[in-house]
């Protein structure tokens, strides 16, 4: 592609940024720090070090929220202190933007990213939109121009998209509010109920990461937080048994709407969905034997990727580098 060209992929966890031929330049937490409600005091990575532990004058806060902005103002500031640290002036100024956005949400919701854009100083040339499921895709270097029908399903940290493709558009998408933060909370409010003891959103991401399974194990982790009954600070151990119990719903859930998308998917689509299997992908979908977990309840092989966290901006790329692939944006 000719000109400048910038792929950018909102997440609720995390913001990235693809510039072509240069590839992706930022990958930073969709998070920002607001002092005394009006000056930004920090964001990305930084912002995060802060979420949980921040005095009361300091609000931390992720402005998306279930694959939609939920807090424009913050989700602007955080934008354009991105573009000021990447000299965007100079090296973005009449670009043409490729934002994914979620299928499943209303064109309000939808409109919202791209006002980001448009509301920046860096007079963009044109905003493109490509549908997330479609970036996924081609992140994952599937052909999806074909007549061939894809099932794809994203598990990221507030929601999971279930979609089929063909022809190099959406058949079917279904949006529902179950992802790593879901899983997060699932993992404090039974380690509370069940042991009487209060951990952060924090220890509860790094019990996810390391002990939980689809299924139950002997795994164990030590953590770290305050003990109900004492008030006092505390060490307890968590087993893989009750990291299971917490998620198993949940799980249960992904499936259920995965069950939702193929029964109303036509035969002749199912014909090669039934052949090929479904692709996973999101930073949630690396929990242990989830993918096995999903083939022992459908029947469908699960094609899992190396980098589930970057397809949607990889696919992006391959947007912008591609001059066929670029038909795929609105």
């Amino acid at each position: 592609m000719l000109g400048k060209a910038i792929g950018i992929d909102f997440g609720t966890s995390s913001i990235k940024i693809y510039k072509n031929g240069e590839g992706v330049i930022l990958h930073q937490k969709s998070v920002i720090a607001i002092y005394k409600k009006n000056h930004v005091f920090a964001v990305g990575d930084e912002a995060f070090e802060m979420y949980e532990k921040a005095p009361e004058n300091l609000e931390v806060s992720y402005p998306i929220k279930n694959g939609v902005v939920a807090d424009i103002g913050n989700m602007q500031a955080l934008i354009d202190y991105f573009f000021a640290e990447l000299n965007g002036k100079k090296r973005f100024k009449g670009a043409e933007y490729y934002i994914a956005v979620p299928t499943d949400i209303t064109e309000v919701e939808k409109r919202a990213y791209f006002d980001l854009i448009a509301n920046t100083n860096l007079k963009s040339k044109k905003i493109h939109v490509v549908e997330k499921p479609i970036a996924d895709a081609l992140g994952m270097n599937l052909d999806i121009t074909k007549s061939t029908g894809t099932l794809v399903v994203d598990i990221g940290a507030n929601t999971a998209e279930i979609s089929v493709l063909s022809l190099g558009g959406i058949v079917l998408s279904r949006l529902i509010p179950v992802g790593g933060n879901r899983f997060d909370e699932a993992i404090i409010n039974k380690i509370k109920k069940d042991m009487n003891f209060v951990i952060g959103e924090k220890s509860a991401e790094a019990i996810k990461k390391n002990i939980a399974s689809a299924y139950v194990t002997d795994a164990q982790m030590d953590i770290c937080g305050r003990n109900l009954v004492t008030g006092l600070p505390s060490e307890i151990t968590v087993t893989g048994e009750c990291v299971h119990e917490a998620l198993a719903e949940l799980f249960q859930s992904i499936v259920d709407s995965i069950k939702i998308i193929l029964e109303r998917t036509p035969p002749e689509i199912s014909s090669d969905i039934y052949k090929s299997g479904l692709y996973l992908t999101g930073g949630s979908s690396r929990i242990q034997d989830l993918g096995r977990f999903i083939y022992e309840e459908l029947g469908l092989k699960v094609n899992l990727c190396e980098e589930p966290e970057s397809t949607v901006i990889m696919g992006l790329g391959a947007v912008i580098e591609d001059p066929q692939l670029a038909k795929l944006a609105l």
